[in-house]
């Protein structure tokens, strides 16, 4: 496995150009989140947006059916199917029949923004994994994460169309001990699982490949950052980008929205959905 680190940058992304964009919603990426439990639906919601913000041309939620109406109001843009869900209003994993369809049609499918229970989101993807086309990207997030290490069988069907965006305690769990070099770490993650993984500015892939992001300030540490950079990912992605090329966009863009935040509301303070608003800005930069 190399040990050379790419550096992210404006101008290495500008070389490294997004795929152009078309006329058509379909083909800029169906993509679907899955996710948001009753008590948590406002992950999935940043997540979906922040993968319209970055181009993707079609946007499908899955969530707790008792929040589907509210979510399908708040995301006028989207469609949006109601899952089977328990008492407590976390997402039910074994039946997902009405998206079934969605499923199979999707280029991206993002998997955990809001989901709230371990056991039920094993189930989940257990059913979930079958349903997807072979080509399908699989983004997985938050409790998607953190049962990975439960669902060795499934490594196989994922590896080379996987991408993980954990913060430092998940990576820890995916690799089932304490981080020791966060880029040698990520580069393990990225090994075991056959995914692109980024965590906090650090890239990398299966095949060894290493980056490391030039921009990013400590207030994304809050509430909803990290779905806004799982949505972004998996947005890129249904724009045709590569899994690599995808992460690295994205980790800059989070990073950068971060950075400008920083600058005009303070370094702290700032909120998950004002990072929304700063990626088309950015990305226009990036494509000048």
């Amino acid at each position: 496995m190399s040990n050379r680190v790419e550096l992210v940058t404006p101008n290495s992304l500008r070389e490294w150009a997004l795929p152009a964009i078309t006329d058509s919603k379909y083909s800029r990426g169906q993509v679907l989140v899955v996710g948001g439990a009753a008590s948590t639906p406002g992950a999935a919601l940043l997540a979906g947006l922040a993968a319209m913000r970055v181009g993707a041309g079609h946007l499908s939620f899955a969530v707790a059916e008792s929040v589907a109406t509210a979510l399908a109001v708040a995301v006028p843009e989207s469609g949006v199917t109601g899952l089977p869900q328990d008492r407590r209003g976390s997402v039910l994993g074994a039946d997902l029949s009405a998206i079934a369809d969605k499923l199979e049609s999707a280029d991206v499918v993002l998997v955990g923004p809001g989901l709230d229970d371990a056991d039920q989101t094993v189930e989940l993807l257990r059913t979930l994994v079958p349903l997807v086309a072979d080509d399908t990207w699989l983004v997985l997030d938050a409790y998607a994460l953190g049962v990975l290490p439960r669902l060795t069988d499934l490594r196989d069907r994922l590896s080379g169309r996987l991408v993980l965006t954990p913060n430092k305690e998940e990576a820890a769990r995916l690799l089932e001990r304490d981080l020791d070099d966060l880029e040698s770490d990520v580069a393990a993650v990225a090994d075991r699982y056959g995914a692109v993984v980024t965590c906090h500015g650090a890239v990398a892939d299966a095949d060894g490949a290493r980056w490391q992001a030039t921009t990013g300030f400590g207030g994304l540490a809050t509430s909803g950052s990290g779905d806004v950079l799982a949505g972004a990912v998996t947005g890129l992605l249904g724009r045709g980008a590569t899994g690599a090329q995808a992460t690295c966009w994205a980790t800059h863009l989070h990073a950068a929205a971060g950075d400008r935040l920083a600058a005009r509301v303070g370094p702290l303070g700032f909120l998950a959905r004002e990072l929304l608003d700063e990626l088309p800005a950015l990305m226009m930069e990036l494509s000048s």
